[in-house]
């Protein structure tokens, strides 16, 4: 707000030219907010920019002396928060909560607020001098002695600047407070904290946050839509208490800082006037400087279980449910972790769900619980493996068989031969295309004949993001440029690729929520046979192209045909 008050006072002509220069130059050697200095210095007073901001931005005014805020009100935002943003709580009304504040421009810390809070905030304007008071009065900071850590702040200053070397650092102290911890992570900020930062990932549609702890910084970044973003710097000496919050809420072990450990979270929160229930998968690391961590929300609503929704284009998407409606065989999904392989599988097994079919799946971590189907965690530590899980199932009279993960030969093996004996089995693997696959299941250890015998289908995928609908606008491109990434001459004269302006709907990136991209390929009789003669995975990719199978990267282009995706967001994702 620095210079917009400056310029906003000059317009107004309360200050001149040279009264402004003159607080910059004192703000620059001082410190401390521009309208402060000039208060400060005479020029103008506080009611003077109180004024000037209420008119501006058509928020009211106030005078906090006249003001008698109940107790309970002052309860709902803590001193901490209140000092951050110098706001002052002062009525609540329903859902909406009234802050006074110097800067009514600070969405930031309404944002902050509205969150901590869970209600809507309506902002007045006061003076910061007022406001500094209010805090001072209902807050009851103490104005002689200094708080614990003020005095080892002016401890730490007044250490010779020689004194380093007659400190000895000891490494490798493995003693650790249990109840120190414990007692950091109940602490009313710390929990105010974490449970803001859980409900901002929620409304801003993330997927996953990140706790990174580094040297000198403590980052927390939200990934939308499939990209990371950078969200807040919580200072450092919060790092041990945020994490030990956590592995509470977790159920983990907070005196475990050496080793991984994986645990989760239910949360039940107020959803537009709705109670709902939302899991976090919680992932703790140790690195170098602390322990990262990572929640991935895991929100049953946005599970999307009807197949036409996800992006497969017409006939791939015939082929799909022609091959998971067969009784027997082996339907593969694969791509990168994120990009929706779960969605995918969820959503034929939902379609496969009726009374008369068993259903069972071993799966490492279990994301979602659907009613009518057995599901299983994998718990390798006490030996309940995928090949274990398989192994069990078969004597479980299955229909349908979800294997999370094909990660070792003894998992495929299992499959195969369930696959092969009246099974249909989905399952998983990690491969950059779907002819890709089939080589990958050879490395594995499986000979061709069984490979060839039991696939019936394998679909790669991709998740690329949405434009957003609302500021969703042409963007020309020439056609050369369109012939690169692979339109032919004709789409390249008539296509108009679109893209997002940025508005406040996607927080200015221009996309709102992603499709997937999809490689669909049933394994004909004619790749069959190529299989059992060992070709290659080229030789596999020329001959479905032949046959029609519509590739990653020609998935993507009909989706920028259609408006629905970025030229550059089918780059980032696909190879010609």
């Amino acid at each position: 707000m620095a210079l917009r008050i400056g310029e906003l006072l000059l317009k107004e002509r309360r200050i001149t030219p040279e009264q402004l220069q003159e607080a910059l130059s004192h703000q620059k050697a001082n410190g401390g907010k521009l309208g402060t200095v000039l208060v400060k210095l005479g020029f103008v007073r506080d009611d003077d920019i109180t004024s000037l901001l209420s008119k501006q931005y058509g928020v009211p005014s106030i005078n906090l002396t006249q003001f008698d805020i109940d107790a309970s009100i002052i309860k709902l935002i803590p001193i901490e928060t209140a000092q951050k943003y110098q706001i002052i709580p002062l009525s609540r009304v329903g859902a909406t909560l009234t802050i006074a504040m110097t800067d009514p421009t600070n969405v930031f810390a309404m944002d902050d607020i509205k969150f901590m809070t869970g209600y809507n905030i309506e902002p007045v304007v006061a003076a910061e001098s007022a406001v500094q008071e209010a805090i001072q009065k209902y807050y009851a900071v103490p104005k002689s002695e200094p708080s614990a850590l003020e005095i080892a702040s002016r401890a730490l200053d007044d250490m010779p600047a020689d004194l380093d070397g007659a400190v000895e650092v000891l490494e490798d102290l493995d003693e650790i407070s249990v109840d120190a911890l414990a007692k950091q992570g109940e602490e009313a900020p710390i929990i105010r904290l974490v449970n803001v930062l859980l409900m901002s990932a929620i409304s801003k549609r993330a997927s996953d946050i990140h706790i990174e702890p580094y040297e000198k910084e403590y980052r927390v970044r939200f990934r939308i839509d499939g990209v990371l973003y950078n969200i807040m710097n919580p200072s450092l000496k919060f790092r041990d208490a945020i994490a030990s919050r956590l592995k509470i809420m977790s159920k983990l072990d907070i005196a475990e800082k050496r080793l991984p450990q994986d645990g989760r979270i239910k949360i039940r929160y107020n959803d537009e006037g709705r109670s709902k229930d939302l899991d976090f998968r919680v992932s703790v690391l140790p690195t170098l400087f602390g322990e990262k961590i990572v929640l991935r929300l895991l929100d049953r609503d946005k599970l999307m279980l009807d197949m036409t929704g996800l992006g497969f284009e017409p006939d791939p998407l015939a082929q799909f449910e022609e091959a998971i409606q067969k009784p027997w065989g082996m339907v593969l999904v694969t791509g990168p972790t994120g990009s929706g392989k779960t969605n995918t599988l969820y959503s034929s097994i939902s379609r496969l769900n009726k009374s008369d079919t068993n259903i069972m799946t071993a799966e490492d971590p279990v994301e979602f619980n659907l009613p009518g189907i057995n599901q299983v965690q994998i718990r390798e530590n006490i030996g309940l493996t995928f090949a274990a899980s398989l192994r069990a199932f078969l004597r479980q009279d299955p229909n349908i068989i979800l294997v999370g993960e094909i990660r070792d030969f003894e998992t495929a093996e299992i499959a195969v031969k369930a696959a092969l004996t009246g099974h249909l089995v989905l399952s998983t693997l990690h491969t950059n295309d779907a002819p890709g696959t089939i080589s990958r299941l050879m490395n594995m250890g499986i000979e061709p004949f069984l490979v060839s015998s039991s696939v019936n289908l394998i679909c790669a995928q991709r998740l690329v993001r949405r434009v957003c609908p609302v500021c969703r606008e042409d963007h020309p491109t020439p056609p050369a440029a369109l012939m690169k990434i692979g339109f032919s001459p004709e789409d390249a004269r008539v296509v108009v690729p679109r893209h997002g302006a940025g508005c406040a709907k996607c927080n200015g990136t221009g996309y709102k929520g992603r499709i997937g991209l999809y490689e669909v390929m049933p394994v004909t009789d004619t790749l069959r046979e190529l299989i059992l003669v060992g070709a290659s995975g080229l030789e596999l990719r020329r001959k479905a192209l032949e046959e029609g199978m519509i590739s990653l990267r020609a998935s993507g282009l009909r989706k920028i045909k259609d408006g629905i995706t970025t030229v550059e967001e089918v780059l980032r994702e696909t190879v010609s």
